[in-house]
């Protein structure tokens, strides 16, 4: 009885952050964060950092991979389907529906000028979600210089995101190597 407690609670949470936030994965974060660490419990502060770089570095939707895998934390199999329908139902609901009405209402002014404020909303979730995320990861010249250099290569050259995810990977893992043998002298 609590494990479908516990996949109802999960579906119900996910399905209500789906329904509430606009933008996609990133405008999701906060909201994430404030439901399964705040709220529920259901995971720790450090681990929202862990979610969203392996939610990030996996094939498919952050918001989606992020919920499949707090699902599977907190619930196993079932949690993760609950948590991952839970956060799709209401897009495709709404995108459903929206899309049945779109072509006859596309021209009027007040709508576009909503979508234009909806844009705005969501960019200061994602600028938040940046905020959060800085100020939990690890500081330093190291940290700083990947930061830049993967902010750079994203956003000036055309180089593919993965490439530049893959190489800051390598670049964590050579620098803990290198503090690793620095601490075993």
């Amino acid at each position: 009885m609590k494990r479908i407690q516990k996949t109802l609670s999960l579906f119900l949470t996910f399905m209500k952050i789906g329904l509430f936030t606009f933008g996609g994965g990133y405008a999701m974060i906060p909201l994430i964060q404030r439901e399964t660490v705040e709220n529920k419990k259901w995971i720790g502060d450090d681990d929202i950092l862990e979610i969203v770089a392996i939610a990030e570095s996996t094939p498919g939707p952050i918001a989606i991979n992020a919920a499949t895998f707090i699902g599977c934390r907190v619930g196993g199999f079932s949690g993760a389907l609950a948590a991952t329908v839970g956060v799709v139902l209401p897009s495709f609901a709404i995108i459903t529906a929206i899309s049945f009405v779109l072509a006859a209402f596309q021209d009027v002014l007040w709508i576009r000028y909503a979508f234009n404020g909806i844009r705005a909303g969501v960019l200061a979730l994602i600028v938040k979600a940046l905020w959060s995320m800085y100020r939990q990861s690890p500081k330093g010249i190291f940290a700083y210089l990947i930061m830049l250099g993967a902010f750079a290569a994203a956003a000036f050259l055309p180089v593919n995101v993965v490439f530049v995810i893959l190489f800051c990977a390598a670049a964590g893992i050579v620098q803990a190597l290198i503090i690793g043998r620095r601490d075993k002298r």
